[in-house]
Order: structure tokens, then C-alpha cells, then sequence
């Protein structure tokens, strides 16, 4: 039924003007559609990141939105932190951590917070 449907990745934020300075400036997403001032659609590749206003932003504990970038990884990571963006530190087994990015074989995976707190993933996965 689904299957051959497009899908999209919503975020609740608290607001919307911090979050479209973040999601924008810090990201480089282009909006794609405004909802009034209650929902910014951006675009991520070939798919849409909705952003919405909620009083429940930032209460998801697991991964709010995943990119698969290939071997872009540092280059990404490296562009984040000149902007300003601090990147989480989990320890896992067979993992290791430096410069932001997790590694495990050839697998890279970075994770940071949008500022009401949401899990943003980075991976090396196309």
C-alpha cells in the first residue's frame, strides 16, 4: 500500500524563526513551502523535512532525522563545526570518537541536536 509512496521527516520546534535560522543558515536546507507561521517545508535531497510548531519539540529521545552522505561525511562535519554546531559523544562498543565522528570499520556516524534539542544523524550510508 505504501511502498511505492513518498515519505518525509517532521520535527516539532518551539520556534519556528530559531528553527528556520538553524535548519537554513546552519544546514543550508532551501524552504520549499511555508504554512503560515506554523509549519516551514524544506528540501533534503529528493524528499522534504517538514518543521511544525509543537509544545512537544525536543522530547523524542531517538533520531529525529537521518541523512546518508557517503563519503561526505567530513567535509559536512567540518563545515557544521566552523558554524558553530556541537556534535554528541556516545559510547558504544567498537567505536571510536574524534573530530565529531564516530567510526566503526568503514562506517562513519556523527549525531548533533537542532536547538529545541531534536537528534539530528549523519552517516556514512548512501
Amino acid at each position: 500500500m505504501l511502498k511505492d509512496k513518498a515519505s518525509s521527516a517532521i520535527v516539532a520546534v518551539r520556534d519556528l524563526g530559531r528553527a528556520r535560522a538553524f535548519y537554513e543558515g546552519t544546514l543550508g536546507l532551501e524552504v520549499a513551502r511555508e504554512e503560515g507561521d506554523q509549519v516551514i517545508m524544506f528540501r533534503t535531497g529528493a524528499t522534504r523535512l517538514g518543521v511544525y510548531v509543537s509544545d512537544f519539540a525536543g522530547t523524542n529521545q531517538a533520531n529525529a532525522v537521518v541523512w546518508g552522505v557517503g563519503d561526505d561525511v567530513e567535509a559536512i562535519v567540518a563545515d557544521l563545526a566552523e558554524k558553530g554546531v556541537v556534535f554528541e559523544h556516545y559510547d558504544m562498543p567498537d567505536v571510536t570518537y574524534a573530530d565529531g565522528i564516530h567510526r566503526t570499520g568503514d562506517f562513519r556516524m556523527v549525531w548533533f541536536k537542532d536547538p529545541d534539542g531534536n537528534i539530528l544523524h549523519i552517516n556514512s550510508g548512501a
